[in-house]
């Protein structure tokens, strides 16, 4: 089957699907990035409806902002949910101390029931677990089985019973004898799980608990809560009637009532512009209008949780409300306030304050309440601030729009966060960038951004046109949607700090795949978009490892894989070293940032070191031997084709690079000894139709992404046949969700799914290749900030989210860039 034909079957497969995509034709997004700054400030929707959940953090926990309109004392709801009150039955560890019995020794008998002996079972303070930093009781073994007795008085007074459960993994419930609970799986925040009133009895009672623990970390804490009914007239919800997502806008757009609402979020990451860039600041604007030529009364409610500013919503906080000379502010931290104490994967920084701001003119109402009474505080009009210290408080801001007819009135507020240190570094503590000199204030931060809103908003606007029709000329309008959902989310997984030796550091966050900091193979995928954008800030992410190397703090002839776990980059932490990856890694970047700025200083400063890893590469890189590369989740792997193409582009980087800076014969010799790998490589990975995964297993494929860079940077190594042979093969291997990463199973990652159709021949065979990963980001059931590992047939996410490598996307863009856009207009005449 030639070319055409396998395309023509690719899109008769598409029209077959059409039922899905008619099903998701309204998303527009699996989750929609709402303020986006970096991994501690990221809060977004994961709903297709702004106004049908609680808005979130990237890892999942609640970061709540409601948001409510009132159009002539009617109230609608544009933004997130109300959040449930509670009244505890039976406690969790968070809210007060209790002992449970266990034993991990399977029981023999009714051992879920009241009248079992368990008097030889051991006695423990909850939480159970084997972090033993978090937990009062170690648990290490596979098994365990639990008992908790409590009593009950006042069974009539339960509106609604509620099991409050974290665990990990595998757990049946039993109460009073009866299973009202089973989970294969895992969870890593409170659950609150409806379970039947009834189960329970007056007087003596037992929870009764079986977990089991098949991989990785181990964990339970439960109790029981009563869900309060809710108070006073039901709010009713304004119906969304839009959504549009740009490089750096999500806009919404309402019909509440009889007036129109368009709500637009702005995080303004313009990466000409550090300050800026490094500003945590961002606006959420209102314009109402009228729907039905009349005028009307509206006032405007946000409402944002003081959880933003946890870890654990059992952390206390402290709240206040004051004026600067422009603004009302509302602020809010914890009362612990441990500055970068910890470091992990899926956290939320609890140091610092988070900020609610808008300007005096707007005759702003401001007040602090706990979360469960201020909706109803804004329906009765009471706007006195009833807590300054406590959980769960909600910073409340009340706009007036007056009276709004048929001209549109526009309001804006701002959000913002001083992490006061964002980064240790090699045991100094760090502050933001915007605040490098540490005389900075975010009061002067937050009025600078509101003086300067009309032009943000003006530059913005500009540049997120722009941004659109770049990408959509070098890819069509699927890559283009692709790349806007990219934008903000790979920014905004990064920190912009400067070093003690005055560097910039541009630091990411391995989110959801071990939380390590500035991982050199999370910064080779994402790099195409700050190649585009802002080469100085690839800089900032390669400074980190050169310092660590050259300092003498990592020894070995190969680059490190991190620095740490976010936020601390006190060195690596990963478990083992992947050397030809991140070496090769290294070199193809230092060479990408001399392309890009054409000239050599850059690797002039590092040429020592890159010599050390390139002569690294030329021992080991052709043929590797068992070690993991950036798909360590597929296992270590000998003979790895795709590696071996990346040691082999490195070398010739290196040439390349040498060329740049005076080093002729230098440059010589390397290039020399990439063309001679060249050939050897053809041999060992010829698979007939296709090249082999590894050099000793000719019936196997994978995706060889790593060739893209002989293009983009040309290169000039590998002969069109590698190309063409590779594409006529992947065409052939399909799914519906995209092109699985190699033979061994199905998974995949959309990244290097654009990386390897970038090197497609011909436009129609990109776009053929981007399609499923298109249709992966609008239909998957993964609603989280788009993940970048899932199953190609499913769809549904292996692991990660929230990740910068999807600033991969933008690679189309960068090879046409480099290339005077004669790539797309070859693929066009084609």
């Amino acid at each position: 089957m030639n070319n055409l034909k396998r395309i023509k079957a690719w899109g008769l497969f598409t029209c077959l699907l059409v039922i899905g995509q008619a099903l998701a034709q309204d998303r527009k997004a699996p989750a929609y990035p709402l303020i986006t700054h970096n991994p501690n400030f990221s809060i977004w929707s994961t709903t297709d409806q702004l106004n049908t959940s609680t808005t979130k953090h990237w890892t999942e926990a609640d970061h709540s902002l409601l948001g409510l309109i009132d159009v002539d004392g009617e109230i609608y709801r544009f933004m997130g949910k109300e959040e449930p009150s509670y009244k505890t039955i039976l406690s969790t560890s968070d809210e007060e101390a209790y002992t449970i019995r266990y034993t991990e020794a399977e029981p023999t008998g009714e051992w879920t029931t009241a009248g079992y002996d368990a008097s030889n079972w051991k006695s423990g303070s909850a939480p159970i677990g084997d972090d033993e930093k978090n937990v009062k009781t170690l648990w290490k073994s596979d098994n365990i089985w639990i008992r908790r007795t409590f009593p009950v008085q006042d069974l009539a007074s339960i509106n609604e019973l509620l099991l409050k459960l974290n665990h990990d993994d595998n757990v049946e419930v039993f109460l009073n004898g009866k299973k009202v609970y089973e989970k294969t799986g895992w969870t890593n925040s409170f659950q609150y799980l409806s379970i039947n009133r009834a189960d329970l009895k007056t007087g003596e009672n037992l929870i009764a608990i079986h977990l089991v623990n098949t991989a990785g970390g181990r964990f339970l804490d439960f109790g029981l809560v009563d869900k309060q009914q809710e108070k006073g007239a039901e709010i009713q919800m304004a119906v969304q009637k839009e959504v549009e997502v740009t490089a750096t806008q999500t806009i919404y757009h309402f019909e509440a009532g009889k007036v129109n609402l368009k709500v637009t979020f702005t995080s303004p990451l313009l990466m000409d512009d550090l300050s800026l860039l490094s500003r945590p600041v961002s606006y959420i604007t209102y314009h109402v209008r009228a729907n039905d030529e009349k005028e009307h009364a509206v006032k405007v409610f946000l409402g944002a949780s003081s959880n933003i500013a946890v870890y654990k919503p059992s952390q206390e906080v402290t709240a206040q409300q004051y004026t600067s000379d422009q603004l009302s502010i509302l602020k809010t931290g914890t009362v612990e306030q441990p500055i970068l104490q910890k470091g992990a994967d899926d956290m939320r920084i609890d140091w610092g304050y988070f900020y609610v701001a808008v300007p005096k003119v707007n005759d702003a109402t401001q007040f602090i309440s706990p979360v469960s009474s201020a909706v109803n505080a804004f329906r009765e009009g009471n706007t006195a601030s009833t807590k300054a210290k406590g959980k769960s408080l909600s910073l409340n801001t009340v706009i007036p729009f007056g009276t709004v007819g048929k001209t549109g009135v526009e309001r804006f507020m701002e959000l913002g966060y001083d992490e006061i240190y964002a980064i240790q570094y090699f045991e100094n503590n760090l502050r933001p960038w915007w605040n490098n000199s540490g005389k900075e204030t975010i009061e002067n931060q937050l009025n600078h951004a509101a003086n300067d809103y009309k032009a943000i908003m003006s530059k913005c606007a500009d540049f997120d046109k722009q941004l659109y029709a770049d990408v959509l000329k070098s890819g069509g309008k699927d890559y283009a949607h692709l790349c806007v959902l990219a934008y903000r989310q790979s920014i905004a997984a990064h920190t912009l700090v400067k070093s003690p030796q005055g560097e910039l550091l541009w630091l990411s966050k391995e989110n959801n795949s071990g939380g390590f900091i500035n991982t050199v193979d999370v910064t080779y995928p994402s790099s195409p978009l700050y190649l585009i954008y802002n080469p100085e800030l690839l800089q900032g992410m390669l400074n980190g490892i050169f310092y660590f190397s050259e300092s003498g703090k990592y020894p070995h002839p190969w680059a490190a894989h991190d620095l740490g776990t976010y936020p601390k980059a006190n060195g690596q932490t990963y478990g083992e070293p992947m050397p030809v990856e991140e070496s090769g890694n290294m070199i193809i970047l230092t060479a990408a940032i001399t392309k890009v700025q054409n000239k050599g200083d850059y690797a002039k400063k590092h040429w020592k070191t890159l010599t050390t890893w390139v002569d690294y590469l030329t021992k080991e890189g052709l043929d590797p031997k068992t070690q993991l590369c950036t798909d360590d989740f597929a296992g270590h792997l000998a003979r790895n084709a795709n590696l071996s193409v990346k040691a082999i582009v490195g070398i010739a980087c290196y040439a390349q690079m040498a060329e740049a800076i005076g080093e002729t014969e230098t440059a010589k010799k390397y290039r020399a000894i990439a063309e001679a790998m060249v050939p050897k490589w053809i041999a060992m990975a010829d698979a007939g139709d296709h090249y082999a995964l590894t050099f000793d297993n000719k019936d196997t494929w994978s995706q060889k992404y790593n060739l893209i860079w002989d293009k983009v940077l040309d290169l000039n190594l590998f002969p069109q046949k590698v190309y063409d042979t590779e594409i006529n093969y992947y065409l052939t291997k399909q799914n519906k969700f995209g092109l699985p990463l190699d033979s061994r199973k199905a998974y995949t990652k959309n990244d290097w799914i654009v990386w390897t159709a970038s090197f497609a021949p011909t436009r129609q065979e990109f776009e053929a290749l981007v399609k499923p990963v298109y249709r992966h980001a609008i239909e998957t059931k993964s609603r989280v900030p788009l993940n970048d590992f899932y199953d190609s047939n499913t769809g549904i996410r292996e692991n990660f989210k929230a990740r910068s490598v999807v600033g991969g996307f933008y690679m189309k863009r960068l090879a046409d860039k480099l290339q005077g856009e004669s790539s797309l207009n070859v693929a066009e005449k084609q």
